[in-house]
């Protein structure tokens, strides 16, 4: 049998975000990290290069704060950069992977999306619009707690997460 190549990529979600996310937040967004829900980091041999936080909401999860380190992207060794790329990128690799990650423990994961770089990946994941501008909506299947319209009528209404 073949070995097969473990890819160049590793992910983790965990309950606090470790110090490097939490400086890639600051130095994106201007502010420090949330110190709640879960937070997933996509690491390669260059170092973290993805942060996305999501905090729950009902049987949703909310997924905001995502931020790129383009430093770490320009300093990872090229089979590293050819699996994102292959993958849609960096962002959207890490967003595909939270998906799964978090499937079986909540109904839907929504996303506010502000930047249409980041819209395009949501949709290629398999999120979808609501009827909220810029709040794009995944589900895990027919809903089994909740109606669906009401889920995005709250979500929508909290603004920008």
């Amino acid at each position: 049998m073949p070995d097969i190549e473990a890819p160049p990529v590793r992910f983790e979600a965990t309950d606090r975000a470790p110090a490097v996310a939490e400086a890639l937040f600051a130095r994106t967004f201007k502010h420090p990290a949330p110190d709640f829900g879960h937070h997933v980091c996509a690491y390669a041999d260059a170092g973290l290069f993805c942060y996305i936080h999501f905090w729950e909401l009902d049987r949703a999860l909310l997924g905001g704060g995502a931020c790129i380190d383009q430093h770490a992207l320009r300093r990872m060794s090229r089979p590293s950069r050819e699996f994102l790329r292959t993958a849609g990128g960096a962002y959207q690799c890490t967003l595909r992977w939270a998906v799964v990650h978090f499937a079986g423990r909540f109904e839907a994961m929504f996303g506010y999306c502000g930047d249409s770089l980041a819209e395009r990946a949501d949709l290629a994941v398999g999120f979808e619009p609501t009827t909220w501008p810029r709040v794009l909506a995944y589900w895990y299947g027919a809903p089994a707690t909740t109606d669906r319209d009401a889920v995005v009528e709250r979500v929508g209404r909290l603004g920008p997460f």
